[in-house]
């Protein structure tokens, strides 16, 4: 059996489960059950993607079955760039069914969620599968509706309501320029197989269109600036193992839309294409880090900066374009790899910080990370997993968050050989972007570590706390050690994608795996390189050196003395740092004097003996400023048209009459 033939059935199988699940999802052990097969389709689709990426597929590679369109059936295909997104999502998949394990025994309502899990997994894998439009898009859809049943679970609470109807209104926005744009790329003709499609003729207008519209179709999904309004609101609403699907899993099944198509199918784009992906991918990187680092919710802290990601992703891709416009092959591959590898990890510690936030709210009930604090104690193996997901997502050495935003700069370095001095003017810009936004990332982490983690409770949820199930903690431990296996062996994750630079880049850089110590070299050997392993080695042998120096040498006397109080001798836990106070010096510096952020100081007057309260507000620019500028004119034309609804018969055969002669006119005029 080939292996898109195995992967087909995996995703038949998907949906196998889905119909099991509505048929026991209230039964005791449905959890074990649903989630138990899930983890093992996963973990069988995830051997066989790799065998594809390996190069071991076997023929044939394709498949097409006689559904979808008449005449036309349904094209399934795998190369190696399928197989590298569907190596992604299942390891996702996977480490996501094994944290519901035991996550999901605490669920108030698992019969919402059983059934759509798998459909949505089934969803994600028939995307990445399908080779024509057709086949293509209707996976899009089923995808983004089981998304939309999974964020809607616990509909009783009106902030998940409304998260699910921005959700959807965007997602129909994402599927109907997809839609043109497959529609402009298989012309006249209505060629819609992959194929055909990629060897077909069309002018650069067209293929500027194609970039815009699934800059929209797939920038929406991915959560791109501006696009990424529903995105803060639906991952918070989701249960944990749902939110680390559609922030790690998920929004890289729309890079692979826009890659697919722009990179494969649209052919020949303008060479300003790459300044536009720098220009959007810095503004997401920012403007999301930013907004991250002003959450005191620590799921939404994790969306907002899932949205940075991505915009690091689309520097990549951008970088990418423009070297491939210039015609220099070896930087757009430095660039593509940066760009597919941080897809790569950016999964991996996505979802285990999404697993240690839902560990977290297992056992104490709270997002709010102003009520939590000193669970470091309580939660020991939590926090230590969840500390290595905010260091490799602050890009530390040598977690592998590093590697890729390393490779990134590394191909900005290239700029000064770009012909056009727009790009050249860019790119560094975007470097220096990319720069400020790795600093606030570390900034943000800090605070949700620290904040969450460290000090006292804040709250007796957070005092009570008790560390969560066996389950949860394997899963992150999982993904923990796949972030540092990834971060010190690079060489061989870069090695296997090559195929995709390859394809996209016209090269790959030269194989990495068999150098000396396992380092890394993306350019010439006179270069810059860097080598994981032997970090790794040195951090591990100095921290070593250092608590056997410490507990040889040092006194062994106990001293006790009162803690350090701020200069306010109050035992009360509220006198810590908070969430806002410790985002307010960047608070101040960057959003001062701009209407994202509003500050109030009520001061009760001398002798009230009520307390003074500051009060925070932050915004979101976008979300203020187009969408519900949009929102409320569609509303206000909504209400006009309604008055259509109640004309007499007469006014509706004048308008019917008032219609034809109005097209007949406009027919008239274009002959």
């Amino acid at each position: 059996m080939s292996v898109v033939a195995f992967l087909m059935l995996c995703a038949a199988a998907m949906l196998g489960v889905a119909l099991l699940a509505v048929a026991i999802a209230r039964a005791y052990s449905a959890t074990r059950i649903i989630y138990g097969a899930m983890l093992a389709l996963c973990s069988a689709a995830t051997v066989f993607s790799l065998l594809a990426l390996a190069g071991h597929a076997g023929a044939p590679t394709d498949l097409v079955l006689p559904l979808g369109l008449p005449w036309i059936g349904a094209h399934f295909a795998i190369d190696a760039l399928a197989a590298f997104f569907l190596v992604v999502v299942n390891i996702g998949g996977a480490g996501a069914s094994l944290y519901a394990l035991g996550y999901g025994a605490h669920a108030e309502e698992p019969h919402r969620v059983l059934p759509f899990f798998p459909a949505f997994l089934a969803g994600m894998n028939l995307v990445l599968l399908a080779a024509d439009a057709f086949s293509y898009l209707l996976s899009w859809e089923f995808m983004s509706l089981a998304s939309w049943a999974l964020v809607i679970a616990h509909h009783r609470d009106p902030e998940n309501r409304r998260a699910g109807y921005v959700y959807l209104i965007m997602a129909s926005l994402g599927t109907l320029a997809l839609l043109l744009a497959l529609g402009l790329l298989a012309g006249p003709g209505g060629s819609y197989d992959f194929e055909t499609i990629r060897h077909g003729v069309r002018t650069p207008l067209t293929a500027a269109v194609v970039l815009v519209l699934v800059l929209i179709g797939a920038g929406s999904k991915a959560g791109l600036v501006p696009l990424h309004a529903w995105l803060p609101l639906a991952h918070p609403a989701a249960p944990s193992h749902v939110s680390a699907l559609m922030s790690g899993v998920m929004t890289k099944v729309a890079i692979y839309a826009f890659i697919r198509i722009v990179f494969d199918l649209a052919g020949d784009l303008p060479w300003w294409s790459g300044a536009l992906l720098l220009a959007i991918g810095s503004l997401s990187a920012v403007l999301g880090v930013l907004q991250a680092l002003m959450q005191d919710d620590a799921k939404r802290l994790l969306a907002y900066s899932t949205i940075e990601n991505i915009g690091i992703v689309f520097i990549g891709l951008g970088l990418a374009l423009s070297f491939r416009t210039d015609g220099m092959n070896a930087a757009a591959a430095l660039a593509t790899t940066a760009a597919l590898l941080h897809v790569l990890n950016h999964s991996l510690f996505k979802s285990l910080l999404f697993f240690g936030a839902g560990a977290v709210l297992t056992a104490t009930g709270e997002r709010d990370m102003d009520r939590l604090g000193g669970l470091i104690h309580r939660m020991p193996v939590t926090s230590f997993l969840f500390l290595v997901g905010c260091m490799a997502i602050s890009a530390l050495p040598p977690l592998n968050g590093f590697v890729s935003e390393w490779l990134t700069f590394q191909a900005v370095l290239q700029s000064p050989d770009l012909a056009r001095w727009l790009l050249k003017v860019m790119v560094p810009a975007a470097g220096g972007l990319l720069a400020l936004a790795a600093a606030l990332a570390g900034a943000t982490f800090v605070k949700a570590f620290g904040i969450t983690f460290l000090g006292r409770p804040r709250s007796t949820e957070a005092g009570q706390a008790t560390e969560v199930d066996r389950f949860s903690l394997s899963a992150m431990a999982a993904l923990a050690l796949l972030c540092l296996i990834t971060g010190i062996v690079p060489g061989f994750i870069i090695d296997a994608i090559a195929p995709i630079t390859h394809q996209l880049a016209g090269t790959a850089l030269t194989p990495q795996g068999s150098r000396p110590w396992l380092t890394i070299v993306p350019e010439a050997e006179t270069g810059s390189s860097y080598n994981g392993l032997l970090v790794f080695l040195f951090i591990t042998t100095s921290a070593l050196l250092a608590v056997w120096a410490i507990h040889r040498f040092a006194s062994h006397a106990i001293r006790r003395g009162p803690a350090w109080d701020c200069g306010f001798p109050d035992p009360s836990p509220l006198t810590q740092y908070s969430g806002s106070s410790f985002a307010q010096p960047i608070r101040r510096v960057f959003l001062a004097r701009t209407p994202v952020t509003s500050e109030e100081v009520t001061m009760p007057a001398p002798g009230d003996t009520r307390a003074a309260r500051f009060t925070l507000t932050i915004a979101d620019p976008v979300w203020d400023w187009l969408y519900e500028p949009f929102a409320g004119a569609v509303e206000r034309a909504a209400l006009q048209l309604n008055k259509l609804q109640f004309l007499t018969i007469r006014r509706y055969l004048s308008l019917v009459f008032l219609s034809l002669v109005l097209l007949l006119l406009v027919l008239a005029i274009w002959s």
